[in-house]
């Protein structure tokens, strides 16, 4: 049901719709572009405690300022890693491997992802679930849909969020990184939506417990194209799909190195 409902969003928010509800790049014309943005939102099947946490978000400043000074991509591998404090990510992500042995094995046997690539994940995007960010997540993601650096990109994740606002797997409260990531391993709301997965088995998706987080990431991975008991480094398959998780190149590599380090 969730799948399919994200599917339909995604299919009527082309580009077309973006530029058809316009844009601005200060909060000057928000407010009156959250008027057919609302519009846009109610055709995709959002709900009237969707539309009202709409109706009551505002621009996120700290976010644009943030999309405006992504500098960390653009280091060497070693400079980013460093930065990333990757030999910390790898001691701590092989003491968790190895204190919880049988649940990252049943995780890597349901997804076929390795537990090192899961445990890099987690460890790069929050460091293990220790900062998952202080930024409303509706605010960080409608902002960035009204932006007009990427709007074509951001409207369906907000359409998402608000879909999750409706269906109470989100609250128009909750906080997560500044371009509207969630959780232990900071996922948008459209994948979120899309790739989440129950993996505590309460019924219920959270991404902020680990369980449910990384779940959801290990599936995330596999209907990207993961091939499991296949390498991950660099020319393979699998390190393509690393990409799907992230474009950076840098991140790439280093989540293909770290993941090896604690899976050895």
């Amino acid at each position: 049901m969730l799948k399919s409902l994200l599917t339909s969003a995604l299919l009527a928010l082309t580009p077309a719709a973006a530029m058809a509800i316009g844009c601005g790049n200060s909060a000057s014309g928000f407010d009156a572009w959250k008027a057919d943005f609302a519009q846009l939102a109610k055709q995709n099947g959002v709900g009237q405690r969707g539309l009202q946490a709409l109706a009551q978000t505002s621009y996120a400043q700290r976010t644009i300022a943030a999309d405006r000074n992504q500098k960390s991509f653009k280091y060497s591998l070693q400079k980013f890693m460093q930065i990333r404090g990757s030999n910390t990510i790898i001691a701590q992500g092989k003491k968790r491997r190895a204190r919880n042995a049988n649940y990252y094995n049943g995780l890597e046997q349901r997804f076929g992802v390795p537990a090192g690539v899961i445990i890099a994940i987690h460890g790069m995007e929050t460091g293990f679930g220790n900062f998952m960010g202080d930024s409303n997540v509706l605010n960080a993601t409608v902002t960035l849909a009204y932006d007009c650096r990427r709007p074509a990109f951001f409207l369906p994740h907000a359409i998402a969020a608000l879909q999750m606002i409706d269906r109470g797997i989100m609250s128009p409260n909750a906080i997560g990184a500044k371009h509207g990531e969630l959780g232990h391993t900071q996922f948008l709301p459209g994948n979120a939506l899309k790739y989440g997965v129950d993996g505590n088995g309460d019924g219920r998706l959270d991404l902020n417990n680990p369980s449910d987080a990384l779940a959801s990431t290990a599936n995330y991975l596999r209907a990207k194209g993961w091939q499991p008991g296949q390498p991950y480094g660099e020319g393979t398959r699998n390190y393509r799909v690393l990409k799907e998780w992230n474009a950076a190149t840098v991140y790439q590599q280093s989540l293909a190195i770290m993941g090896t380090a604690i899976d050895g």
